[in-house]
Order: structure tokens, then sequence, then C-alpha cells
């Protein structure tokens, strides 16, 4: 396997969406907390990258075994099939993955106390069973909540207990703060999951994957799709006025015009080969603009 079949297998351009709420998490325990924990935190972080590549292995291990007979999704989309891939090996490189993540998981949690093991646990689950089981969560009109809520939300907050373990106060206005400040990455994450299931409509309808697009049909989807970009830059907005961030967070908004172009390629057509990216694109530029512009802030404060 070359390292271009293993960066699609491991989906590695889709990796904005974890590594930048983690960055978020780190710009936001400081500017409220003055409080970092480097060597723990960088631990975190590689626990959680190796179990997201694991989850996107999965998902596509699954996707393989799930499909239907009748059409030509196993040996020309799915990449397990397309490049002739070993399952044996497919399977090993999944369970090493979730163990190896896992110890790290729960020594960090002996280190920084067990709520880290619960939120773990939380996500563990999320990411096993979105794609694994009779019922995948990937497979009903829940997907994009969950995976909206544990990459922007859960992540940043994590990120956030691990840099201010000694003195985080688990209260409502702590985490409403928190969830506020990652409600632009959880819309925009949650995006990337609708719009690949409104290019998939169709393919997944014949795979028995009745999606949130299903069920509110097509156009409602797309409109969903621009409503939770609208509900990402109000929330910064807002976060702004609250003093959740920096003033310099504002200058988020200069990203519009190049988000606004590429929502007005993707509802021109909905194509995964030719539009999904546009979606990429939004998440990236949305969520590495945040980062940057919060970090500018703490330089200037």
């Amino acid at each position: 396997m070359n390292k271009d079949i293993f960066f699609e297998l491991v989906e590695l351009k889709a990796k904005t969406a974890s590594v930048l709420p983690f960055l978020l998490g780190i710009c936001f325990s400081w500017y409220h907390y003055h409080s970092l924990h480097l060597f723990y935190v960088l631990i975190y972080f590689i626990a959680m990258f190796i179990f997201n590549m694991a989850v996107d292995i999965l998902d596509n291990y699954n996707d393989y075994h799930h499909a239907k007979e009748g059409h030509d999704y196993k040996e020309k989309t799915n990449i397990i099939g397309r490049e002739n891939l070993s399952l044996s090996m497919i399977r090993n490189w999944i369970i090493w993955m979730i163990v190896i993540s896992a110890f790290m998981g729960i020594g960090l949690s002996m280190i920084v106390g067990w709520p880290l093991l619960w939120m773990g646990l939380y996500c563990y689950l999320i990411g096993i069973f979105y794609s694994s089981g009779p019922r995948p969560l990937s497979s009903l009109p829940l997907g994009e909540l969950f995976s909206g809520f544990t990459m922007g939300f859960m992540i940043m907050l994590i990120c956030v207990y691990i840099n201010t373990f000694d003195s985080f106060q688990w209260t409502f206005e702590n985490l409403g703060s928190i969830f506020l400040v990652s409600l632009p990455n959880t819309c925009l994450i949650a995006n990337l999951m609708l719009a690949n299931n409104i290019c998939d409509l169709e393919e997944d309808e014949k795979n028995h994957r009745f999606t949130l697009v299903h069920y509110l049909g097509k156009k409602a989807a797309i409109n969903l799709f621009v409503g939770l970009i609208v509900v990402a830059f109000i929330s910064i907005i807002l976060s702004v006025i609250l003093g959740l961030t920096p003033i310099t967070m504002l200058l988020t908004i200069l990203t519009l015009p190049f988000i606004w172009k590429q929502t007005k390629l993707f509802l021109n057509e909905q194509i995964k080969t030719k539009t999904f990216i546009c979606a990429v694109k939004i998440l990236a530029v949305g969520a590495f603009s945040q980062v940057v512009f919060f970090a500018i802030g703490l330089w200037f404060k």
C-alpha cells in the first residue's frame, strides 16, 4: 500500500475536522485560564488522531461489507475493493489503532482525572457505532448531529479540560461558553457529513442507508446546509460580543466571499467527485481562520 492509498483510506483530507477544534481548544484554554499542559495535551492529540484514523478506516471497512449487490460500489467506489486491500490487514489496523489510543487515553485519565475517561468513552462509542452495528449512526438521520457535536464540541471540551484540569469547574456557564465558541466548527463539521449525504442520496438508498437527507428531501437538506453556515457566523459574532473570544475573531467575516463562492458551487450541483470538495474547503477555511484570528487576538492581549 502506497501513501496515497493510505491517506485516502484514513481520509486524511478531512482531518481538519478534528485538528482545528483541538487548536481552538488550545486558544480558549490560554485566553480564559492562562493554563496549558502541553505534554498532556500532546498525548491527547496523538491518541485522538490515531483513533480518528481508526474510525475512518472502520467506516470504509463497514461500508464495504454493508454494500448491497446490484451496483459497483464495492469494486469501483470503496477504496478497499477498488485497490484490492487485504481485509485481515484492515481489521488488524483498526484493532491496534483503537487499542493503542484507548490505552493512551486511560493512562492520561489516571493523571488528569476520571471525567476524561467518561468523555473519551462517549467519543469512542460514537466513533465505533458511527458505522458499525445493525443500524449504524451514519445510516440514520442522526449522523450530522453526532458527528458535529462529537468532533466540534467534545474535542474542544476535552482539550480545555486537559489544559485546566486542576481548576476546571463543571458549571453550565463554562460548558455554555465552550459550546458557543465551538458552535461554528460544530455546524461546519455537520455540514461536511450533510454534503456527503446529499451527494450520495441515491447510492445510500440503494444500500438501505436512510440518512437525514432521505427524510428531509434534497431541497430542504440544501437549505439546511446554507442555514448551518449562517448559524456558524452568527455564533462567531455572538462569542465576541459576550467576550468569549477576542475581537480579532470578527476578521473571520473576511472569509465570507470565499465561503459564499464555494456554497454557490455546491448549490449549483451536488456531485461527489466535483462539488463535495466545496464543503471540505468551507470547513478548512472557516475553522482555520477561527484558529488564526483567535491566536492573533491572544498575541495582542
